[in-house]
């Protein structure tokens, strides 16, 4: 998984931008999509480092295999 001292994903940055929009605002409906779009960056960091984890798996098993 991603650390904290990863770079937000721009799907993270998004959705900072719409809360902050929102709560000046007191629009409700903008902060939760706000919220709803940091999750989402969040969660796609989260597939992101699985594929990459599985991928270095597959070339570590690859390799062993025609040592």
């Amino acid at each position: 998984m991603s650390d904290d001292n990863d770079p937000p994903t721009t799907d993270e940055i998004k959705g900072r931008v719409k809360k902050a929009a929102g709560e000046l605002t007191d629009d409700q409906d903008l902060r939760e999509e706000g919220e709803v779009d940091k999750a989402a960056g969040k969660a796609k960091d989260a597939v992101d480092d699985v594929a990459d984890r599985v991928a270095k798996t597959i070339d570590d098993v690859a390799d062993r295999l025609t040592d």
